[in-house]
């Protein structure tokens, strides 16, 4: 069974990093900088002149990696100004050198395989998520990433069971590497994969494991996440006046960035059928890349 077209998953509803509510793929916080290069210019530059621009800070920063082949700064501004041009393909050599330069940085290397999985290229992304997770075992980033991709691929058994191994060796990999597993967030993943193969019971029990780890975590602020998660099933399955009180409950704990999100989410599943909802997209929390219009800004070239 492929993701439904309004997943919570692939839209980053039960986003599986504790750091944000709303999901953003590492790719486009390269291109999510401000750039200052030009913001005091006398008038704004038509679409013409930035993509002159953004061709020119490309040749530029090649002519850097002619006379310093590992510069990552240069490697950087390639894959930000390729994005700003919206050549995908383009950034995947960059990414590629920047992979192989810095292992101990997975974060390069998923952004890689999420640029590969959206050009098609489904192996070779697959084998980056491993390639991480074999290194960092646990890294929500590369999981998600590896998860959705076999779900696309209606490999649902298969996701369930990488997660289900995940947790199961969690303790130990913790134990050598303290924190290295989330489980909450392994958990959130593995429950929204259980709802997408419509075992809904199953789903609710894991929830319910979630909400008790949450709060033995943290008694005074819990992660809202599962109570939210529970909601949304509850709402799905029809049990409106229970999903209801959960729906508070997870509101009233969410962070106060996360609370426009978290209220636009349930303002939708709670929504009449054909009624009008606020279409204004959820406030993005402070420690996400940013996404407005700067963030397509042209990348300012090196200096010659």
């Amino acid at each position: 069974m492929a993701f439904k077209k309004d997943s919570w998953l692939v839209r980053g509803v039960l986003i599986v990093a504790v750091a944000a509510f709303v999901a953003v793929p590492i790719l486009f916080a390269f291109n999510g900088r401000s750039y200052n290069g030009g913001a005091n210019t006398a008038s704004t530059p038509t679409a013409a002149d930035q993509t002159t621009q953004l061709q020119s800070t490309v040749e530029a920063y090649k002519k850097v990696l002619e006379r310093e082949p590992e510069n990552e700064t240069a490697l950087i501004g390639i894959i930000e100004a390729q994005i700003a041009l919206g050549d995908l393909s383009g950034t995947v050599e960059p990414l590629e050198k920047l992979a192989n330069l810095k292992p101990e940085v997975p974060e390069y290397s998923i952004a890689l395989a999420q640029t590969k999985q959206q050009l098609g290229e489904l192996e070779g992304a697959a084998q980056i998520y491993r390639r991480v997770l074999t290194q960092v075992p646990g890294n929500v980033q590369a999981l998600e990433g590896l998860v959705a991709l076999l779900v696309s691929q209606d490999r649902t058994e298969a996701a369930v069971g990488l997660l289900r191994d995940t947790l199961t060796t969690a303790d130990q990999t913790n134990e050598l590497s303290p924190g290295s597993v989330d489980k909450l967030s392994v958990k959130l993943l593995l429950g929204q994969v259980l709802v997408e193969q419509q075992k809904y019971d199953d789903a609710l029990k894991l929830y319910d494991e979630a909400i008790a780890d949450a709060q033995a975590a943290s008694p005074t602020l819990p992660d809202f996440r599962p109570t939210l998660a529970k909601a949304l099933v509850l709402q799905e399955q029809g049990d409106k006046a229970a999903a209801k009180g959960l729906f508070d409950q997870a509101l009233s704990m969410a962070p106060v960035q996360y609370k426009d999100g978290v209220q636009q989410l349930i303002n939708e599943k709670t929504a009449s059928p054909g009624a009008a909802t606020d279409s204004t997209p959820p406030a993005a929390p402070t420690t996400a890349p940013e996404t407005s219009s700067e963030g397509n800004a042209p990348v300012a070239p090196p200096a010659e």
